[in-house]
């Protein structure tokens, strides 16, 4: 593990200290790095998801013939239109 510091407001703390035990979590801490986890697992497969349904469109719009030219400009304005 590594040892960083956060910046928490002190009434996010409090909350944490007494849900922790009700969950069955030995103290805050743990009860954070559980709630990062989560987060992050469900962020990733959600990316994940996306980048295969990207992949799913792309080789359809090939195999409808749309040119590797238009697909990638296309792909490039969507990138640029959700930055």
């Amino acid at each position: 593990m590594t040892s960083i510091r956060l910046r928490i407001p002190e009434d996010v703390i409090e909350d944490l200290k007494e849900v922790a035990p009700s969950l069955g979590f030995s103290g805050y801490q743990p009860l954070i790095r559980a709630y990062i986890g989560q987060g992050l697992r469900r962020d990733l497969a959600r990316l994940e998801k996306e980048r295969s349904d990207i992949e799913a469109l792309t080789q359809s719009l090939r195999n409808r013939g749309v040119d590797e030219k238009t697909i990638t400009a296309a792909m490039r304005e969507a990138r640029r239109k959700s930055a």
